[in-house]
């Protein structure tokens, strides 16, 4: 692997989380139970990583700024585009693999 310069790593990291947010963004059909049960994370994790990494750089961001970045829009106004009721074999699946126990 080429070396990389940490301005360099940091640059390429920050790409890769831009077009990561933005495939989510793309991608509103894929619920975010859907992300949990088959990944362990989904949307509202990312923008708490996104918070914490912000707060640890002593940069105050409230959640609801984090998951509008994370979004593209308001949390409540996502949902009410996009979220769906979760089936019972989604609820299940979560119960089981929750990764927050």
């Amino acid at each position: 692997m080429t070396a990389l310069s940490k301005e360099q790593q940091t640059e390429f990291e920050a790409a890769a989380f831009r077009r990561l947010v933005a495939h989510l963004r793309e991608r509103s059909d894929v619920q975010n139970i859907d992300l949990m049960n088959l990944a362990g994370f989904c949307r509202n994790c990312l923008s708490n990583w996104y918070r914490e990494a912000a707060e640890a750089e002593g940069v105050p961001v409230t959640r609801d700024e984090s998951r509008e970045m994370v979004y593209g829009m308001s949390y409540e106004d996502w949902k009410n585009l996009h979220q769906n009721e979760a089936s019972a074999v989604q609820k299940a699946a979560f119960e089981q693999n929750n990764p927050h126990k």
